[in-house]
């Protein structure tokens, strides 16, 4: 399986995640049977509330789920139209999401638990 994880700066597994989705500078695709790691840029870091195209940025990467502290509505919608799962972000690093994941720790996000502005956290 392909995670996307929002990362402030590209240190690896070590990468602290970025509090919301869409305003992450970077992407960190995580597979997670080869344990390869590849950083993307975020074409969409800045943009308005409601207007976040997450699949604009990950164009060409094949993800099958994300897993972010917070992320507002439509990108969530947007993603979940792509068949693309997103978990709530259970720690502070890659490394620690990564065992969050592999032990089934996390949920999942739904319409009822998103963000409602970039300052949410």
């Amino acid at each position: 399986m392909k995670l996307c994880i929002p990362i402030s700066q590209d240190l690896g597994l070590k990468s602290a995640v970025s509090e919301h989705f869409g305003g992450a500078p970077l992407f960190l695709i995580v597979d997670t049977e080869t344990s390869e790691l590849r950083a993307v840029k975020n074409q969409n870091e800045h943009h308005t509330h409601g207007m976040c195209q997450p699949l604009k940025s990950l164009s060409g990467h094949e993800i099958d789920a994300v897993v972010c502290g917070g992320i507002g509505a439509g990108a969530l919608n947007r993603l979940n139209a792509s068949r693309i799962r997103v978990f709530k972000a259970t720690g502070e690093t890659v490394e620690e999401l990564m065992a969050a994941f592999k032990n089934n720790s996390l949920t999942e996000f739904s319409v009822k638990t998103v963000c409602t502005d970039h300052s949410c956290h």
